[in-house]
């Protein structure tokens, strides 16, 4: 599959890389493509760096949405109708203290933080995933044939869910569905699953399976 990916920091980076090693074709995407040759390099150049505006332009198979949750708005402004219905998983988490208002609306609202992802980004077939490890386990951890750790995530169509549960397995980790987008909120930021690194029968308990 070809992968675009938004925003490549530690998780995006570390996706993008793994993601590479598994033979799919990836672009790492920021404001400054040309401060990520560090990354391409690390892929013995089988990646890309493109600017974010050259991603969402790609025709890419599956976008990864891996920037500040604040960048949101920003780029479904610009964005969101490049899609027609390709994959986009979400590993934004909103963090009031770093994204300000607009993250603590919607802590506050009645949808958690991958519904407001999916309703910026309308014409995408939503998934979220990865936004509860911690980028050294995600480093670290990818591609163990035993002792892997789990990695939950849900999807609003069957399109999704089987895109991200192949990229979740492609690269040595066990994925662990848990429903639609309205299921998310135990993901989010100080809730039940974030930030609990564990094998998949240690999940399933953690989510009453």
């Amino acid at each position: 599959m070809k992968i675009a990916i938004i925003g490549s920091g530690n998780i995006g980076g570390n996706l993008g890389l793994h993601w590479a090693q598994a033979g799919h074709e990836v672009l790492f995407s920021s404001r400054h493509p040309e401060q990520l040759q560090d990354l391409v390099r690390q892929t013995d150049d089988k990646a890309k760096a493109v600017s974010v505006a050259e991603a969402f332009e790609a025709n890419a198979d599956v976008y990864l949405l891996a920037t500040p949750f604040w960048a949101i708005d920003e780029l479904a402004e610009v964005y969101a109708g490049e899609f027609g219905g390709k994959v986009l998983i979400d590993a934004t988490n909103p963090y009031p203290e770093r994204d300000g208002k607009m993250a603590q609306e919607v802590k506050d609202s009645n949808r958690n933080a991958s519904e407001y992802t999916a309703l910026k980004f309308s014409t995408a077939l939503t998934a979220k995933a990865f936004n509860t490890i911690y980028a050294d386990h995600l480093k670290e951890r990818a591609f163990r044939d035993s002792d892997k750790l789990a990695i939950p995530f849900a999807a609003q169509s069957t399109k999704a869910q089987e895109v991200a549960r192949q990229l979740i397995e492609d690269i040595g980790f066990d994925a662990i569905f848990i429903g639609d987008l309205s299921k998310t909120h135990i993901m989010d930021p100080d809730q039940k699953i974030y930030g609990k690194s564990t094998n998949a029968a240690g999940l399933r308990k953690m989510i009453g399976r």
